[in-house]
């Protein structure tokens, strides 16, 4: 005869705590949750304080250390629209302020092999920033990957998906990724040919709020217009005169940015030297503004660079600009 066991069944007591012990978990695994998206939240808020730090070398380090924290956090909360934005504006500032710098660096050395380093360096950066930009968008609607079929389908999708002035930013930064990351791949057609999809998002974040980061959205866009001697170059212009007035020359992004793209493009030596001259001759006019400041100023010496300028097109025989430091 065999004989079955019967089936063990907890105590009371045993079943009790089993229940507070699964009780305990949950609200441990909410409690994590809460103090992860406050966290975050309150890092976003006073990201600000950033901008106010004059030290290159100090933002160099504060900015990769954030980078790895954030991407942290966006692995505990991996659906904080707040991290995304944070890893979206970190990878793209990072790119830009201080990957891309050291390519710059390099290539004035001459030495291409450092250069080239440097450059998928500052190529994962955007890469990065604009897949944690898209994951951003989509939490507004998914519908991107649909809308990027053509120009028109694309500009109805952000017109129908983001109409407030604090959806500015994440599709600022996005664009602003894309661009860069196409300024970089110049010499790739088939990225070119896809310029129009980060001009559409910062046109749109432009709508939006024109006024975000001292008008980046819109020197972007001059930027944008003067990308070749063929483009909508006087738009350009009166774009970047219209920003240096309305932000009264205190972010000096606005003059590294009009002398690189517009005064090279049409080949405007004197309007390129006195862009370049006011950043390297303006002491600190925005405390607000510091870094970008000091990063303009350190990208400006550099475009006084005799090859630099030759490379605009610049003749250059008779007069060689004043020796200026590589960083």
């Amino acid at each position: 005869m065999i004989r079955t066991r019967s089936p063990v069944l907890p105590s009371s007591r045993t079943l009790l705590l089993l229940i507070l012990l699964l009780v305990a978990t949950t609200q441990l695994g909410c409690i994590e949750s809460m103090l992860t998206n406050g966290q975050i939240a309150a890092t976003r808020r006073a990201s600000g304080a950033f901008n106010t730090i004059g030290d290159y070398e100090l933002a160099r380090g504060a900015a990769s250390a954030g980078l790895v924290q954030f991407e942290g956090m966006h692995r505990l909360a991996p659906n904080n629209t707040d991290a995304l934005f944070m890893l979206t504006q970190g990878w793209g500032g990072y790119g830009f302020a201080f990957a891309e710098d050291d390519m710059e660096v390099a290539e004035a050395a001459g030495n291409d092999e450092l250069a080239e380093y440097h450059k998928k360096r500052t190529l994962m950066a955007y890469d990065r920033a604009i897949m944690h930009g898209l994951a951003l968008l989509a939490h507004e609607d998914a519908g991107f990957p649909a809308a990027r079929k053509n120009s028109e389908t694309l500009k109805k999708w952000l017109t129908e998906h983001f109409d407030g002035k604090e959806d500015a930013p994440g599709l600022f930064w996005t664009g602003y990724a894309w661009l860069l990351r196409t300024q970089l791949l110049r010499d790739v057609p088939e990225v070119v040919a896809d310029l129009w999809v980060g001009v559409a998002m910062i046109e749109r974040s432009v709508e939006l709020d024109a006024e975000f980061m001292h008008r980046s959205g819109t020197v972007a866009l001059a930027a944008y217009h003067a990308r070749a001697h063929f483009a909508e170059l006087a738009e350009s212009k009166k774009m970047f005169d219209d920003v240096l007035a309305k932000t009264q020359h205190k972010a000096f992004v606005v003059q590294l940015t009009y002398a690189r793209t517009y005064a090279c493009v049409t080949v405007d030596r004197k309007l390129y030297e006195s862009l370049v001259k006011e950043v390297l001759s303006t002491e600190d006019p925005d405390p607000e503004q510091r870094l970008n400041n000091t990063i303009a100023k350190r990208r400006a010496k550099r475009l006084l660079a005799k090859q630099r300028m030759m490379d605009c097109g610049f003749d250059m025989s008779d007069a060689t600009p004043a020796t200026t430091p590589k960083k």
